[in-house]
This record gives structure tokens, sequence and C-alpha cells, in this order.
């Protein structure tokens, strides 16, 4: 028995989303037509009070779809330096929107108003760029899966407010949090210019994200989505396992986050582990001793049928998902011994 804990991203579609999958009604999303796409977009939006939505093949283009219309040439975007935005989008920034980026150091890959603030350039410095745009990740990746409450969002919101900037979510991993917190999903669309939620992670889907706004930047969306020959036609397929996994599976999301704090509990008796970051949904840090290293670490991992990454030089991440199982948590306690 493999036990693949690389990410959340791993999952196969489920029989039920499958059957979804191939009974969908098609048509040719590029001219607009594409019913299933279409039903999406729209329950999306609908979802979390926005205008409109557009389907993507990937988190990172919806991300960098929106730091591309909220910004100028020139423009800088301040977030973590955690951030997805920064570490794992090929430097998307500087390539698409010809932005700059003002690097935050939050507790956990998190933002607080007091720490945008300190990184808001004064328009009438005409040394520096002007500051535009704020990227939250919600839930932080590279922090172990911690995530924002509205409370903490609707402070950044308000400093964004005045201090004229538009507040982006990259929300891939939003439904994890919003299983922890209970929160309505309408609340995130009041506080965000855009969201960006992805849905081929913990909610095992093939491949597709969601961009989230007002009509008129999504109509600019799908402009540039163009042009980055993100346009595709019988997408339905793809969408309609969107709207199944949107229906049924994410309040399962819950189970992922149990197996993860039990991970936790097995991790904590083991002398190689140094510490283990708070676990607050699917994912588990830890940290090893510098005298290990973190491949050497995954690589002995492997042996035992065990699948981890690497993350960092002595930090190996966990990450539980729609396909680890009870039977397989049982497993790999077993091994781990």
């Amino acid at each position: 028995m493999l036990i693949d804990l690389r990410s959340d991203t791993i999952t196969q579609p489920t029989p039920a989303m499958r059957e979804a999958m191939f009974t969908a009604p098609l048509g040719d999303d590029v001219l607009g037509d594409d019913p299933t796409v279409n039903a999406l977009e729209a329950k999306a939006a609908a979802m979390f009070g926005m205008e409109a939505a557009l389907f993507c093949a990937s988190g990172t283009m919806t991300n960098q779809l929106a730091i591309r219309i909220h910004t100028r040439p020139g423009d800088d975007v301040i977030c973590d330096y955690l951030s997805h935005v920064y570490q794992y989008e090929g430097g998307g920034i500087s390539v698409n929107a010809l932005a700059s980026v003002s690097l935050a150091h939050g507790e956990r890959g998190k933002l607080t108003p007091a720490l945008v603030r300190d990184y808001i350039y004064s328009p009438a410095d005409s040394h520096k760029p002007l500051s535009r745009l704020v990227v939250l990740e919600n839930t932080v990746n590279k922090g172990g899966g911690c995530f924002y409450t509205i409370p903490e969002i609707a402070a950044i919101r308000k400093l964004c407010d005045e201090q004229g900037l538009q507040l982006h979510l990259d929300g891939a991993r939003l439904f994890n949090a919003l299983v922890e917190t209970g929160e309505p999903t309408t609340a995130y669309g009041q506080l965000f210019d855009s969201i960006s939620i992805c849905l081929s992670k913990g909610l095992g889907c093939p491949v597709g994200s969601l961009l989230l706004g007002k009509a008129d930047f999504i109509r600019q969306a799908r402009r540039y989505r163009k042009l980055m020959g993100g346009g595709w036609r019988q997408a339905g397929f793809l969408a309609a396992a969107g709207i199944y996994a949107l229906d049924h599976q994410v309040d399962r999301l819950k189970q992922d986050h149990v197996r993860a704090r039990r991970i936790g509990a097995m991790l904590e008796r083991l002398p190689a582990v140094e510490e283990i970051l708070p676990i607050d949904t699917n994912i588990v840090i830890f940290r090893l001793p510098e005298t290990i290293l973190a491949a050497d670490y995954v690589q002995q991992l492997e042996t035992n049928g065990i699948r981890g990454i690497a993350f960092g030089k002595h930090q190996v991440r966990f990450v539980t998902h729609l396909d680890f199982t009870d039977e397989q948590l049982t497993e790999m306690e077993a091994r781990l011994k």
C-alpha cells in the first residue's frame, strides 16, 4: 500500500464525479456557449456574492490574471514572503504584470494591517513604485495551513480602503479554512476585489480554478486568459467535476483535518522530529534536526511506502486529502514506529 501525502493535488475523481463529467452537456467555452462551464461560473459567483466568475486551468492562472488586471506596469504588490504568488508562480508578477513586489514577514505567512501599512509607499515619492494591490493567501501553504478569519481580513480591507489599495485573495485552500471557521462564503465577496478558488486540491477535481469578481473585471480577465492561451473549448467535462465538488465534497474536508492532526500526534513520538507547526487544516509541516536533510528523510520515507515533500532544507510536508483513508492512516502509524 503506497501512502501518498505529497499534496492534495494528487487526488483522483470519484466514480460519481466521473459520471457527472461524462454526462455533462457541452459547448464551446471560448464562444461562451458551454452550458456546464456557464453553470459552474454562475454557481461559484453566487456562492461568494460576486457578480461573475471565470473558469481557468489553474490557480496560478487565476492569481496572475487578477494581478495583471489590478495593476499597471511599475506598480507594487504587497504580499507575505511565503505567499504562493511569490514563491511558486514562476516570477509571474514581474513577467505578466511588470510589477514589483514588497515582501512582508508575517507570522506563518499571515499579514496584519500594521504589516501592510509598513510597505505602502508614498505616492509623492518618485523613487518608489505605486502601491496598488495586497494579496492574501488562505490557507497559507508554507505557513502549515493556517488561516485568516473574517475579522482579520476585515481589518486589512479597512486599511486598503483608506489607502486606495485593491485586495485579492489566493484562496487555493479557502474551503479548508471555511469548514474550520464556519464563516459564510458571501462574507468573502464583500471583502475582496477578486478571489481565486482552486477545485483540484481538497475538492478533488482533476483540474481547474475559478476567478471571481465584478462583471467588468471578469470581462477583462476573459480577454487576458485568451491572450495567455487559456481559452478552452468543451471544458464542460471539467466544469462538471467542479459543480459536483462544490455540491458534495466541501464538508468532507473536515475528515482531512482530523487525519492531519492524528499524523501530528504520530510525529510527536519520533526522535527525528524536532518541531511540528500547529496543524490547523490539512497541512502538516515538521522540522528535522540540522544533522538530517529533508531530501534524505523523504527518500527514507519512500522506502517505507510513504511519500512526502522536502519543504526546505530541514522541513518536510505532508498533506492529507480525499484519497487518504483511515486504513492508510493506521498503516502509516505502523510504519512510522
